[in-house]
């Protein structure tokens, strides 16, 4: 199963668009992440992360219910 997460964008380094990249905050944690699938991203928007790549936008609400379902996931379901 693949597991898509999102995560908040925090910057972006548009030195170009296939190498464009970003910081973004999964939880706590913040990873460097290919933004090149989603040009239209920006500072403070929420996106689906999959393997490194942000694969779509998602609006704050959506971010929201989602991360809320993943947190209702018990601890031992988690692995």
């Amino acid at each position: 199963m693949c597991l898509a997460i999102p995560g908040q964008v925090l910057s972006i380094d548009a030195s170009g668009t296939l190498a464009r990249e970003g910081s973004v905050a999964f939880a706590g944690v913040t990873k460097r992440i290919s933004l090149a699938f989603v040009p239209d991203a920006a500072i403070g928007d929420f996106v689906i992360v999959h393997a490194g790549f942000a694969i779509a936008r998602l609006d704050q609400d959506e971010a929201a219910r989602t991360l809320a379902m993943l947190e209702a996931v018990p601890p031992e379901a988690r692995a």
